[in-house]
């Protein structure tokens, strides 16, 4: 903060620099030259040097909102984003750039101070055409969060698209040992049996190291992401509980042991290729390789085992996802409940105390 002086009157004087002015010189060059704002307060004593003084602290932070809000949405969407590389997942610095390139291009030229709710609903309206719910308030959060950062006055209130169901395939036991007998002895069955029998992403899987198996037990410490530049980088995993220990059942840990180095030899989207084709060849319907973690999640809930449990093994950090596989399970059994109750009705429908003669 600037210091105030005391003038040859008496009065308390206080100067805060303003801008730099650019002058041309006869031979053609550009001096420079710094412009101070000056701010007077002729009460006497340290009153009058703490007045002058607030007063030149209120007219500096005054400018910076002032030239901080002045920039265009995009700007300050590109500084956002640079600002937080070394802090978010590459992914998620990814999912932010696709946003700056391709969506929202109606807020972009626009400055900061002058965006209104009406603006972002009319961008968002015009993306919610062609892309998913979810999708869109993804975008809508980063919106939200660059202009917290500008204007933190400002509070949106925008009609955003309602959720949609996801219909989960969650695969059986008779899918899970399909799958395995097609990839018997192949490069795929490591990573089938721990994301089916862990459950490990496929990040997870890509980036396991022979040091990190002691016996039986897994230690997941380590995540296979995608940079911007198109490269696979080994970081931290997905989350705070994504760091954990999974004991695996013998017939998985068979199938690795003695390897070195790194346990499966393919990245996250060479798993996504091949499972696409395994699933064709083993006559199977369409379903994600992440979908295997559910599986290993719903066995788990059937059999008993706490959620508290299942979420320590999977690395889920909440009950979120959790609770929407076992709802998609209970409607899938509840469909097999009916037809038994259905069946049963029937039945007594058709005893002999109930035909008419």
């Amino acid at each position: 903060m600037a210091t105030a002086k005391k003038l040859p009157s008496g009065s308390w004087r206080c100067q805060v620099y303003s801008h730099t002015e650019e002058i041309p010189q006869k031979d053609g060059t550009i001096k420079k030259k710094r412009i101070y704002r000056s701010f007077t307060c002729s009460t006497p004593g340290p009153a009058g040097k703490r007045k002058c003084e607030q007063m030149a602290a209120s007219w500096a932070a005054d400018k910076e909102t002032s030239s901080k809000c002045s920039v265009s949405f995009g700007t300050a969407l590109d500084e956002y984003i640079y600002s937080r590389e070394n802090v978010l997942s590459p992914r998620t610095i990814m999912d932010y750039k696709c946003t700056r390139k391709n969506y929202i291009q109606s807020l972009m030229p626009i400055p900061i101070d002058r965006i209104t709710q009406e603006d972002v609903q009319r961008a968002v309206n015009l993306e919610a055409v062609h892309l998913s719910p979810k999708t869109i308030r993804n975008i809508h959060g980063l919106i939200s969060a660059v202009l917290r950062a500008y204007r933190p006055e400002f509070a949106l209130n925008t009609s955003l698209p309602k959720k949609k169901k996801v219909e989960l395939y969650i695969p059986s036991d008779q899918d899970v040992k399909k799958l395995l007998d097609t990839v018997a002895g192949t490069e795929m069955e490591l990573p089938i049996l721990l994301a089916a029998f862990g459950p490990m992403r496929r990040g997870e899987i890509c980036a396991l190291r022979a040091e990190d198996i002691q016996g039986s037990l897994v230690h997941v410490q380590r995540n296979m992401v995608r940079t911007t530049d198109n490269t696979w980088i080994e970081k931290e995993p997905k989350s705070y509980a994504g760091n954990r220990y999974i004991d695996f059942p013998d017939f998985v840990t068979n199938r690795f042991r003695g390897k070195k180095g790194r346990i499966v030899e393919l990245t996250p989207n060479q798993i996504t290729d091949r499972f696409k084709y395994i699933l064709k060849r083993a006559g199977l319907p369409h379903f994600r390789f992440h979908d295997l973690r559910h599986y290993s999640a719903s066995i788990q809930h059937a059999i008993g085992v706490p959620d508290a449990y299942i979420m320590q093994r999977g690395g889920w950090g909440n009950d979120g996802v959790l609770k929407a596989v076992y709802r998609h399970a209970m409607e899938e059994k509840s469909k097999e409940m009916s037809a038994l109750t259905n069946s049963h009705f029937e039945s007594i429908c058709n005893t002999k105390y109930n035909i008419k003669k």
